[in-house]
């Protein structure tokens, strides 16, 4: 019977690559998919996304994470700093998030205005 061994790199863990996390355009509007995992391994490429995005200069961004499966407080932590460089005239809709990140916004971040949660 093969059990991991405590000098073996997996030890019975999942192994998480920036692979677990896919970020694209949207074809129709201003702003990114993200399908996958955002986590501490994950986080420079979502923050490398996020930071694209906001250079944009379109009133109405969007961020789609209906295929986001998980999303850590680094990552949610990445989201708020990027929301929060935006000018005001500037909002990010997060379409479709994980329940964990509306939890974290409304905890850490309640009365950030540039990011709205869109069902």
């Amino acid at each position: 019977m093969d059990s991991p061994r405590h000098g073996d790199r997996h030890c019975g863990q999942p192994q998480h690559t920036a692979a677990d996390l896919q970020v694209s355009p949207l074809p129709d509007r201003p702003g990114v998919r993200a399908a996958g995992e955002v986590t501490l391994t994950t986080l420079t490429e979502w923050e490398r996304a996020l930071d694209q995005l906001v250079r944009r200069r379109e009133g109405a961004l969007y961020v789609e994470l209906s295929a986001v499966t998980f999303i850590d407080v680094a990552g949610a932590s990445a989201l708020a700093l990027a929301a929060q460089r935006l000018p005001a005239d500037q909002h990010i809709h997060l379409d479709r998030p994980p329940l964990g990140l509306r939890r974290m916004f409304e905890m850490f971040w309640p009365d950030l205005l540039t990011i709205e949660m869109v069902a």
